[in-house]
């Protein structure tokens, strides 16, 4: 009986996946419409994404633009906005709103880095929290006598390859993560 690794491995790209939205929601001085991805506004009593709401664009570089298609909804998002932990001063002309991103202090560049490195290390912690479960499970079924001492032991060996290359992507992923942050 053979072992399927596919339930694993899918837990893994899960992983991977969280560490990805997580790290696009961190702010690298320029502009970046994902930022905007969890900032939700009380929409008619409801909570509502700011990008269920608006328009995004990003003219340039440092700037991006939110133009709602419910004028209403400006000085909802505005305060949204202000109420999120993005340090932005958003500007609204009645039309649009318009968010221009500073250059981000060495200090702040420093703390971001901090944060990437503490989300990368969550998810590695999490990514062999998956190895052990694995592990387990084709141990009992060792024990269960429906694989063979030599299948336990091939089966760790290609789990912890596996855990070795998603460990792996994680540290890349951060490391361009990081260089994007510090970059000025």
């Amino acid at each position: 009986m053979s072992i399927n690794y596919d339930e694993f491995t899918k837990k893994m790209d899960k992983s991977i996946n969280f560490l990805k939205d997580e790290l696009g929601s961190i702010r690298a001085g320029r502009a970046n419409p994902r930022l905007l991805d969890k900032i939700t506004v009380n929409y008619y009593g409801t909570p509502t994404l700011i990008t269920q709401l608006a328009n995004i664009q990003v003219p340039e570089a440092r700037q991006i633009i939110i133009q709602p298609w419910d004028a209403k909804i400006l000085n909802d998002i505005v305060k949204a906005i202000h109420m999120s932990d993005l340090g932005l001063n958003p500007n609204n002309d009645g039309k649009v709103i318009r968010l221009m991103f500073p250059p981000l202090t060495e200090e702040r560049r420093i703390d971001l880095t901090k944060e990437v490195k503490k989300l990368g290390e969550s998810n590695k912690v999490a990514i062999r929290q998956i190895r052990r479960d694995a592990v387990e499970n084709v141990k009992k079924r060792e024990k269960a006598k429906e694989i063979t001492e030599d299948e336990l032991k091939s089966a760790e060996k290609d789990i912890q390859k596996f855990t070795d290359e998603y460990i792996e992507k994680v540290d890349k992923i951060v490391e361009v993560k990081i260089q994007e942050i510090m970059e000025v």
